[in-house]
């Protein structure tokens, strides 16, 4: 059997039609793919940011009332304020702590960041002294956006209780 012609064309000269179906569902689909680009772009300036240390960066574009959920393994972490005290303590703990190899891939309005995050114990946390140790892992930070293009929550994929490992961290009893 021989191929099929699927797609067939005349040069008649004749203006094509404008504001047909199709044109309306290739717009929409454009606005849509604008709207995860930028999502996309606010991600990726949001977990770039930490490497600089520059918090005021990394939730400027996060809602007042959003939650990290961070892996699951402990209790969600609301509101923006919150979120910040427990980064900022955290990035005391580890100074050096940064991200490379970044990549953004999204759905909808989900954006699922891809990095490569180390650091070391240089500073007590959470009452526990410094080790001097340093961990790298890799994690997926998946983040979620309202339509006004901000970030309402965050879940982590790497385990924080993996990273403790990595540098001796040991709960004080």
């Amino acid at each position: 059997m021989g191929l099929v012609p699927w797609m067939m064309s005349c040069n008649n000269n004749t203006p094509a039609a404008t504001n047909t179906a199709a044109d309306s569902v290739v717009a929409a689909m454009a606005a849509k793919d604008s709207v995860l680009e930028k999502n996309k772009a606010v991600a990726l300036a949001s977990v770039q940011a930490f490497t600089p240390g520059k918090l005021d960066e990394v939730f400027k574009d996060v809602t007042a009332d959003a939650v990290d959920y961070g892996d699951g393994s402990m209790k969600p972490v609301k509101g923006v304020d919150s979120i910040k005290a427990n980064v900022r303590e955290f990035m005391k703990a580890f100074p050096d702590y940064k991200g490379e190899n970044f990549l953004a891939i999204g759905d909808g309005n989900h954006v699922a960041v891809f990095a490569d995050w180390s650091g070391t114990f240089k500073n007590p946390f959470l009452g526990v002294k410094p080790t001097g140790k340093s961990f790298k892992v890799k994690d997926v930070d998946l983040f979620t956006f309202n339509d006004q293009g901000k970030m309402t929550e965050h879940r982590s994929v790497q385990s924080s209780r993996t990273i403790l490992d990595m540098v001796g961290f040991k709960m004080k009893k």
